[in-house]
C-alpha cells in the first residue's frame, strides 16, 4: 500500500493547492498589469509574471482546477461510456453485441490522438468538448475491457449455480459478475486519468483545448514559450505540476491494481 499511500498523498498536495488557490494566491490570474510585464522572480511573484503582467503561479495553481476537472470528468466519461456498453453487449449479445464490437473497433482503428483532435475539430474548443473528446476517444478501451472481462465471468461455475437458482441474465450480470472485474476497470481508470492530463495539456498547448484567457496547465506552459529563454523558470510551475499530478495517479494505479485487481 506505500505505493498508493504516497500516490494519495501527492495528489491531495497538488488538488489542495489549486483548489485553495484564492487563499495561496490572493491574485486574480485573469487581471493583466500592464506595468509589472515579465518581472522576474521575486516574493511578490515568486515564478514572475507573463507578457500581460499576469502572475504565473496564480495562473498555474488556477489551471490546475481546470486540468484536473477535465481529466477527472473525462476519464468517468470513458469509464461510464465503455464500461456499461461493454457490459450490454456481454450481456445481451447476439446482434447488439455484433453492432456494438464493430462500432468501437470502427473508433479503436482511428489512433486515439487523432481522434480527439477530430472530436475537437468537429466540436471547437473549450472544456466541455475536451471532456467529450476524451470521453469518445477512451471508450474503445473500456469497452474491450469490459466486454471480455464480462463473457470470461458469465461462464464461470458460480454464475452457472446462479443461473441454476434461477437469476435472470441482467442479475447474472450486475449481483454476480460485475463486482468480479469493477475492480480491473478502476484501476485502469486512474492510468487513464494520468494520460488524459497529459492529452489535455497537449490539445491547450496547441491551443484546441481550454480557450485563452481561462488557464489550464497547457496554454500556461504555452504562454511561458514566448519569453522561455528569458524566464525559463515561468515554465516550472505549471510543469512540476503537470507532473506531480500525472505521476500521483500512476501510483494510486500501481497500488490499486495490487489490491483491487483479482486478475494481477
Amino acid at each position: 500500500m506505500t505505493r498508493v499511500r504516497f500516490g494519495a498523498v501527492l495528489f491531495a498536495i497538488v488538488l489542495l493547492s489549486t483548489v485553495l488557490a484564492p487563499i495561496l494566491r490572493p491574485v486574480d490570474p485573469l487581471e493583466p498589469n500592464y506595468r509589472s510585464t515579465y518581472a522576474g522572480v521575486s516574493a511578490e511573484h515568486p515564478l514572475g509574471t507573463d507578457r500581460l503582467g499576469r502572475d504565473v503561479l496564480s495562473r498555474a495553481l488556477a489551471g490546475g482546477r481546470v486540468s484536473l476537472t477535465i481529466a477527472l470528468s473525462a476519464t468517468a466519461l470513458t469509464i461510464l461510456l465503455g464500461g456499461a456498453l461493454g457490459s450490454v453487449a456481454a450481456t445481451v449479445g447476439g446482434a447488439v453485441d455484433t453492432a456494438l464490437s464493430r462500432f468501437f473497433d470502427a473508433l479503436l482503428a482511428f489512433p486515439g490522438f487523432l481522434l480527439v483532435l477530430l472530436v475537437v475539430a468537429m466540436l471547437g474548443g473549450g472544456a466541455a468538448q475536451t471532456v467529450l473528446a476524451l470521453g469518445v476517444a477512451g471508450s474503445p478501451i473500456y469497452f474491450r475491457l469490459a466486454r471480455s472481462y464480462a463473457r470470461s465471468e458469465l461462464r464461470s461455475e458460480y454464475v452457472t449455480a446462479a443461473i441454476a437458482l434461477g437469476a435472470s441474465r441482467p442479475r447474472q450480470m450486475i449481483r454476480h459478475a460485475l463486482p468480479n472485474f469493477v475492480g480491473s476497470i478502476l484501476v485502469q481508470g486512474a492510468s487513464t486519468a494520468a494520460t488524459f492530463l497529459l492529452v489535455e495539456a497537449s490539445l491547450s498547448y496547441l491551443g484546441l483545448g481550454v480557450p485563452l484567457p481561462t488557464p489550464s496547465w497547457g496554454n500556461v506552459l504555452q504562454e511561458s514559450r514566448a519569453f522561455l529563454t528569458r524566464q525559463p523558470w515561468a515554465a516550472v510551475g505549471p510543469g512540476l505540476f503537470l507532473a506531480a499530478a500525472s505521476l500521483s495517479f500512476q501510483f494510486v494505479a500501481d497500488g490499486m491494481r495490487d489490491k483491487l485487481d483479482r486478475r494481477s
